[in-house]
């Protein structure tokens, strides 16, 4: 209830099975944005695609997309997702979807120049995290990101300790990626972060290197999940 009068950001993950979802679903990316700019309360928002795998492959996934939106309000963001029949007819669409509801409590960086997400100031969460890594790649330096990409990436997937979901999501395929996941903690995803020889290299890489024209990582505590994503944890006992 705290935060009903209150910014949020949510992000939601579709599932598209059959052919004509498929094509419906790759249309919104262009198609949909006449309606989302008339909605009010609705001040960000990004259509993302994703890649193969656990998002990270260059071979695009068609079935899976996600949709990101900071809301003016948390009762604007019910609002949209209970009554809206633009929203309505793309989870007739999807075989699956996930959103989770989010309270930003940190952010480095920007995205297309702008910081989007409010940052609230409230008790850092010792239960579950949420963590969103953005960038634009420089189109010369696609070669050598790519070519790191895969060893973080199965680092990831096979970092089990406190690591409850990931995605590799993004605006434009190769050059615009994104990152969602979500861990037990803080300390789970800091462990990962700082510990991890694989991750500490490409971090290290990413300064010497100069790969990205622009960053941003933000840090949430989950308020609410809803949905039926076949991989989702189930976080609701430490929400």
């Amino acid at each position: 209830m705290a935060y009903l009068n209150q910014q949020i950001t949510t992000i939601t993950f579709l599932e598209f099975e059959r052919l004509s979802a498929k094509w419906w679903a790759l249309r919104q990316m262009r198609d949909s944005h006449r309606i989302l700019r008339s909605i009010p309360g609705l001040g960000f928002y990004k259509h993302l695609g994703s890649g193969g795998g656990n998002g990270f492959s260059i071979i695009p996934d068609m079935s899976t997309y996600a949709f990101l939106a900071v809301w003016d309000k948390q009762t604007i963001a019910k609002n949209f997702f209970q009554q809206n029949s633009f929203w309505h007819q793309a989870c007739a669409y999807a075989q699956h979807h996930w959103t989770v509801s989010l309270c930003t409590t940190k952010v480095k960086g920007s995205w297309e120049a702008k910081q989007p997400f409010p940052v609230h100031k409230v008790k850092v969460s010792q239960g579950p995290i949420a963590v969103l890594t953005r960038a634009t790649i420089y189109p010369q330096k696609l070669w050598s990101f790519w070519k790191n990409v895969p060893k973080v990436s199965n680092r990831l997937e096979q970092h089990q300790a406190g690591l409850l979901f990931s995605k590799g999501i993004g605006e434009l395929p190769l050059l615009q990626q994104a990152t969602f996941s979500l861990w037990k903690n803080r300390d789970a995803m800091v462990a990962y972060a700082y510990q991890s020889a694989k991750h500490r290299e490409m971090i290290k890489k990413t300064r010497i290197l100069g790969w990205y024209r622009e960053e941003l990582f933000a840090e949430f505590t989950p308020l609410s999940i809803e949905g039926n994503w076949p991989q989702a944890p189930n976080i609701s006992p430490y929400i």
